[in-house]
């Protein structure tokens, strides 16, 4: 039996505009599914929202956009509770140096806001990378564009749509 919570957030999905990650991965027809949550604007985290949503946060990941020293932007996604070994980023990047992309540019370089952003559907292709840690799951969760709702998707799938390289670049 639903509870009123669970009928509210079914009434949203069966009525949500789709946003450009769905568009993509339905162009490709690529099966996902989506998994909607209460957002805690306090704690934008992937941990927190994998938490909200009821999911194992070693299957929910985080999209992070990083800049090197020729302001070249690359996309990092990662399962929530890992770090981005900059070592790594900076051999996998060929960049002598790179650092987070400043909050206050993500929307107007991605098109998403923090909590919201997906490394499906960005303004602009930008190199990607997928932790390899993810083909150990039959399916990881990564935003779907807006604050509150996750994609359910199989690791490869992720990979193929986001024409992205699998590697290790996790601590």
């Amino acid at each position: 039996m639903m509870t009123g919570h669970n009928k509210k957030k079914l009434i949203v999905l069966l009525f949500m505009k789709k946003t450009n990650a769905m568009r993509i991965l339905e162009n490709l027809k690529i099966e996902y599914s989506v998994i909607s949550y209460d957002v805690d604007t306090e704690h934008l985290d992937a941990i927190t929202a994998s938490k909200e949503a009821g999911l194992n946060p070693e299957q929910v990941y985080k999209t992070i956009v990083m800049i090197n020293e020729n302001r070249d932007k690359f996309v990092f996604c990662l399962p929530s509770f890992l770090e981005i070994n900059l070592k790594k980023a900076k051999k996998i990047t060929n960049s002598k140096s790179i650092e987070l992309l400043k909050l206050d540019k993500l929307l107007s370089t991605t098109g998403y806001i923090r909590g919201g952003c997906s490394p499906l559907g960005m303004k602009k292709k930008f190199p990607t990378f997928i932790e390899e840690l993810s083909i150990l799951e039959s399916f990881i969760f990564v935003s779907a564009g807006l604050r509150g709702l996750q994609l359910k998707i199989k690791p490869e799938d992720l990979v193929t749509a986001c024409n992205a390289d699998l590697v290790s670049f996790t601590l």
